[in-house]
């Protein structure tokens, strides 16, 4: 897997940093809708930039691994004080936070921040936070302190799923089974031409080589039809069976989703929602848009690096 692919996953709350003229030092709040292995790079949809003006079009934009990081945690912007002249603080200016640094302290909790050598404004203390860079997994202060990203583990109830991590403000659903062995129910993708996207379920009936394992299909048949598929499959393509996570209410457009259909879960976005619990979802590898019940739906979940992620699971500070 390449640089970055489990550094976000999909549904992670995150902040996205521009490299466009006039926007440098600026960070806008994002969710990561998913990751692209061949260009690793991101599709992120913004929490208050949209592409209409009523609102209800978010931008989306495929982005850099290096133009992301997480929410900063609200210990690391909380106030600790009153700022003093010469730090460097984030102001909450057009949608965004935009580094600069405290030129003159007004009193009143107000703050004149500058931003470049001409731009300057006066911002109220809960417009201004700490600056903190993010830096190989930990949040580093202007004064080269290091505080690592927070990480919470909880037990999980008695279904057999192991244990939760928040981390980032992302809670990661950990199985507590991380090794594949004979009778594990599995799902199964290709790299074939028209699968790309699917996967499809099994069981391990063997254990053949170190990553390597022989899986019959629960809905594939073979070729003469009397008997359920068998394949050599590598480690690469196969991961257990999602946990299953309930949805409350509806799901909304721009979630990720998997839809059953031709015998296996589909990778999708939702693109437009129907009346009667129907929704139409898009197919990026295909551009399809098909129509399905809420019943032959489910929350996507990615399995990296022996860990679920899901966005259903997304921790609000």
């Amino acid at each position: 897997m390449k640089p970055g692919a489990s550094t976000f996953p999909p549904g992670g709350a995150v902040e996205v940093s521009s490299a466009d003229e006039g926007f440098r030092g600026s960070y806008y709040s994002a969710t990561v809708v998913s990751y692209t292995p061949k260009s690793s790079k991101y599709v992120v949809s913004f929490d208050k930039l949209f592409q209409d003006e009523s609102g209800t079009r978010p931008v989306t934009e495929e982005v850099e691994p290096s133009q992301l990081r997480p929410l900063p945690p609200a210990e690391l912007s909380k106030d600790e004080g009153d700022f003093e002249e010469g730090e460097k603080v984030e102001a909450s200016w057009n949608d965004g936070w935009w580094v600069g640094e405290v030129v003159k302290c007004m009193g009143k909790g107000r703050y004149k921040v500058g931003f470049g050598e001409k731009e300057k404004r006066v911002f109220k203390k809960g417009k201004v936070r700490r600056h903190w860079e993010w830096v190989d997994g930990s949040w580093v202060d202007s004064l080269g302190r290091n505080q690592k990203s927070p990480l919470l583990m909880k037990k999980q109830s008695s279904d057999g799923m192991g244990s939760d991590e928040l981390r980032d403000g992302v809670i990661v659903e950990v199985s507590s089974d991380n090794v594949i062995k004979e009778g594990t129910l599995v799902e199964v993708s290709s790299d074939e031409d028209g699968l790309n996207g699917a996967w499809f379920s099994g069981v391990v009936v063997e254990v053949l080589s170190e990553g390597k394992y022989l899986v019959e299909y629960s809905s594939l048949r073979a070729d003469d039809d009397q008997m359920f598929l068998r394949e050599e499959i590598d480690a690469l393509h196969i991961r257990p069976n999602p946990p299953k996570i309930a949805v409350s209410g509806r799901f909304k457009v721009l979630d990720e989703v998997d839809a059953f259909f031709n015998d296996g879960w589909w990778v999708g976005i939702i693109a437009k929602l129907l009346e009667d619990s129907k929704y139409i979802v898009y197919f990026r590898g295909s551009e399809e848009e098909l129509e399905f019940k809420h019943s032959d739906l489910r929350k996507h979940q990615e399995w990296i690096n022996g860990k679920w992620f899901s966005s259903s699971l997304r921790l609000k500070f």
